[in-house]
């Protein structure tokens, strides 16, 4: 009998040991990598930076190839909003870059293709990171260095099985309308594939718990997991989910979705970088002059294993940690999450699904008390007992220096929102698995929620 991809999935999600890898000897093997790691990154003055400059007329912080990113302004207006009008630096990368997760079965149990990359934002060096993640710069070879690994299996994807591509976006706060193509692919069972020096093939099981580690997984694999087409929290009683057993159905879900883009106002202007007023340059950063936010400053790399051994860049650095959290409650058995609909300037399409609570604290304590987020207090001193997930994890370490999150699933009751806020809606999981199918619905805090949900069948 033929398995279906959501048994094979279930079966690997089961799945801690397997012939191919031992958890244990790939922890082993992880830290001795870790060990071995001889980058070094090294915060730098702007103007030590090599091929990147401020433009004379503009002053914003661009490459010379003009290629890979640059650090433009962005004049902001959203009516409505706690802050209503604001000017602010922001990362401009039209080009769409590559996640891929390689997936293959070894003995029915598919396994995926993960390798320890590091990146000079993360704090400890190496994360567990997708089998291809690279922009198109870095794969078209514009850096002049090593071709990326395993990207001819998605660049040529219709000779193996797709189990998912979908474009995504990346922090609305950061990025101006990043986009990049979030894939799994799988191939054949018989297929030959060279697992290179830094991979690791592992199962669902292993990734989950690998999941609960600070700091491990990278924001990018957790983004791809999330997009496999099926939860293993869903049980065989509740597949498929019948509409009557979700609080909201599906079209009612799209129709709220659609108005709040179509009503929510949100202008937004690139300008140059030198008339973001309220922010001022040194000789190391690019900083509002309230101390809050984030930073603008720059490193220079020397890292082993990657496509260019050295090199010199601008980051984004965080001012504080974050908090992104989910409150999950069931319905007749069915795991629903409560979802706000937020808009940030570099989205796309005005809004996106986002987790339950996500901000940074810090940026709230000068603004009246009404402004605090919803729901903020009801995660962060949830009864350890409600608590289902809480890992720190970071952010994408190509871009951002040091950028963590708390991520938290809290387990409440229904009852306990007995009103939705207008921005907010209970959905059910799968059906926010069928959203991630699309572009542009579920933000990318959420999406590594939904990886952390995933692995609460463990």
């Amino acid at each position: 009998m033929v398995s279906t991809l959501r048994e094979r999935l279930v079966r690997s999600a089961a799945t801690v040991d397997s012939s191919v890898t031992l958890l244990a000897d790939f922890q082993r093997w992880f830290r001795e990598r870790v060990d071995a790691d001889e980058s070094r990154v090294e915060i730098i003055p702007f103007e030590a930076m090599r091929g990147w400059e401020f433009a004379p007329d503009t002053h914003n912080l661009v490459h010379e190839t003009g290629r890979f990113f640059s650090v433009e302004g962005l004049r902001v207006r959203m009516p409505g909003a706690p802050v209503e009008e604001w000017r602010q630096p922001i990362l401009h990368q039209p080009e769409i870059g590559i996640l891929g997760i390689l997936v293959k079965d070894f003995d029915g149990v598919p396994h995926f293709l993960m390798q320890a990359k590091m990146e000079p934002g993360n704090h400890g060096g190496l994360q567990l990171s997708p089998t291809v993640q690279a922009t198109r710069s870095n794969y078209t070879g514009v850096h002049k260095g090593r071709a990326v690994p395993y990207v001819e299996y998605f660049q040529q994807a219709e000779r193996h099985r797709v189990l998912a591509d979908v474009r995504q976006s990346e922090q609305g706060s950061w990025f101006f309308r990043k986009r990049n193509r979030n894939m799994l692919v799988e191939v054949a069972p018989e297929a030959d594939v060279e697992v290179r020096d830094g991979f690791r093939w592992l199962t669902l099981g292993q990734l989950h718990h690998l999941l609960a580690v600070e700091d491990l997984v990278n924001m990018d694999a957790r983004s791809v997991l999330a997009c496999l087409p099926h939860s293993p929290l869903d049980s065989e009683e509740t597949l498929p989910v019948p509409e009557a057993h979700s609080r909201h159905r599906d079209a009612d879900i799209l129709s709220w979705i659609t108005g709040l883009r179509t009503e929510r106002e949100v202008f937004t202007e690139r300008i140059p970088l030198r008339e973001t007023t309220g922010w001022h340059r040194s000789a190391h950063r690019i900083s509002h002059e309230s101390g809050r936010f984030f930073s603008v400053m720059a490193v220079d790399v020397t890292a082993g294993g990657r496509e260019v051994r050295s090199w010199t860049q601008p980051m984004i650095e965080p001012h504080g940690p974050g908090v992104a959290a989910f409150l999950l409650a069931y319905a007749d058995m069915v795991p629903h999450v409560l979802v706000q609909a937020r808009a940030e300037p570099g989205y796309t399409d005005v809004v996106e699904l986002a987790p339950t609570v996500q901000c940074t604290p810090r940026n709230y304590i000068h603004l009246p008390e009404g402004a605090t987020p919803p729901f903020l207090r009801e995660v962060v001193e949830a009864p350890a007992d409600r608590v289902r997930f809480d890992t720190v994890l970071s952010e994408e370490g190509g871009r951002f220096f040091h950028a963590f999150n708390r991520y938290l699933v809290v387990e409440t009751e229904m009852s306990a929102v007995p009103e939705e806020p207008s921005h907010y809606r209970w959905m059910a999981v799968r059906q926010l698995l069928d959203l991630i199918r699309h572009s542009y619905y579920v933000n990318v805090e959420a999406r590594t929620l939904i990886a952390c949900l995933h692995s609460l069948a463990v």
